[in-house]
């Protein structure tokens, strides 16, 4: 095999780079101090309803975040999901509406949290409660784009 020249190699390492600064974060103003969360985004039908299904980890400072068009009291399942979650219910005005922690894996019971939302943030389970996240905590989505 002959070596890339390094032009080559050059170019392929600034596209990476250009790449994962575009990645989309939830930076949330916690009242345990702020956390940053990168995210996989789910602003689709199909992609919400692959959602984490079959995974077998999630890094802790990783999440999915689902988009919706409405507000509206929006409900999860865990069905083919194998590990827990914790989901973050947010408010268009991007206030954590309600948490639900450590889903159960495999579940098919409704999850939650009687609030109106217009995004949903899954993390590990247990991530809120250690990093200090509450309801009423702000959420700010950076990179996201615009809702569908």
């Amino acid at each position: 095999m002959q070596p890339r020249p390094l032009c080559h190699v050059a170019v392929a390492l600034a596209l990476l780079a250009a790449c994962g600064r575009g990645a989309p974060v939830a930076r949330i103003h916690a009242s345990g101090g702020e956390v940053e969360v990168t995210l996989e985004v789910a602003a689709t039908p199909e992609a919400q309803q692959r959602g984490l299904m079959y995974r077998t980890s999630l890094a802790d400072d990783h999440g999915m975040l689902f988009v919706f068009p409405a507000d509206a009291n929006h409900a999860f399942w865990m069905k083919n999901t194998l590990i827990p979650l914790d989901m973050l219910f947010i408010a268009a005005d991007g206030r954590v509406a309600g948490i639900h922690a450590n889903a159960t894996p495999l579940s098919t019971v409704s999850i939650a949290v009687a609030q109106p939302s217009r995004y949903v943030l899954e993390v590990p389970g247990g991530f809120a409660q250690r990093r200090g996240i509450v309801p009423g905590d702000r959420v700010e989505l950076i990179g996201v784009g615009a809702v569908p």
